[in-house]
C-alpha cells in the first residue's frame, strides 16, 4: 500500500515538473535610495534613513528663556530631555500647516540629540539611486542651499530635495541656539 502511494506521488511530481515553466530569470534591479519625506515651507524634502532616529508627534514643550526665537523649547521624551527647534523659523520662514499635522524628526548622534519640528511627514520615500540629480530647485531659499545634496523627481511634478541633517548639525548658527546678551556692569 505504501509503495502505491509513493509511486503515485512520484508520478504526480513528474507531471507537475513537465507542465510548469521555470522560474523567471534574475534581473538586475537598480539600487534603491530610501529616506523620510517631509514638507517644510511649501517644499518637499527627503532625508536619508540613517540620519533620523525617530519620527514623532510634537510632544508637550517647556519654553526656555534666552534662546533664539526658532528654539521651541524642551520636551521630556521617555525620560530624556529633547531640545525642539522650529526648522522653518530657523530658515526665516514659518510652519504653514495646522499644528496637528506638525511632526518632529529626531536627530541623534554622539554629540547631538535634537528634534526638528516640520510641517508634515510623508513617510518613507523610495527612489532609483541612479536618478539622483545634482540640481536643486531655483526657487529654494538661498539659506537652505548649503544644507541640501541634490534632488529626486517624484511622481508627477513633485521634486524631492535631499536635505542633509549632518550639515545642519555642524552649522554654527544651529549649534549656538542661545542668545548672546552683552554684559552690563
Amino acid at each position: 500500500m505504501s509503495n502505491s502511494a509513493f509511486a503515485t506521488l512520484t508520478k504526480l511530481a513528474a507531471q507537475t515538473r513537465k507542465s510548469t515553466s521555470g522560474l523567471p530569470e534574475s534581473t538586475s534591479a537598480a539600487p534603491r535610495w530610501s529616506g523620510i519625506g517631509f514638507s517644510l515651507m511649501g517644499y518637499k524634502f527627503v532625508v536619508p534613513m540613517g540620519q533620523i532616529s525617530e519620527l514623532m508627534n510634537v510632544p508637550p514643550v517647556t519654553t526656555l528663556p534666552g534662546v533664539q526665537p526658532w528654539v521651541t523649547g524642551l520636551a521630556n521624551v521617555r525620560g530624556r530631555l529633547l531640545p525642539l527647534f522650529d526648522l522653518a523659523a530657523f530658515f526665516g520662514g514659518a510652519l504653514t500647516l495646522q499644528k496637528k499635522q506638525h511632526r518632529v524628526l529626531v536627530l541623534e548622534s554622539d554629540t547631538l540629540y535634537s528634534g526638528l519640528v516640520i510641517d508634515q511627514s510623508h513617510g518613507m520615500q523610495h527612489f532609483d539611486s541612479t536618478e539622483r540629480r545634482s540640481e536643486i530647485p531655483s526657487s529654494l531659499p538661498e539659506n537652505l542651499s548649503p544644507l541640501v545634496a541634490g534632488s529626486f523627481q517624484g511622481d508627477g511634478d513633485d521634486t524631492w530635495v535631499v536635505f542633509d541633517f549632518h550639515k545642519l548639525a555642524v552649522d554654527s548658527r544651529f549649534v549656538n541656539a542661545a542668545l548672546v546678551y552683552p554684559l552690563t556692569v
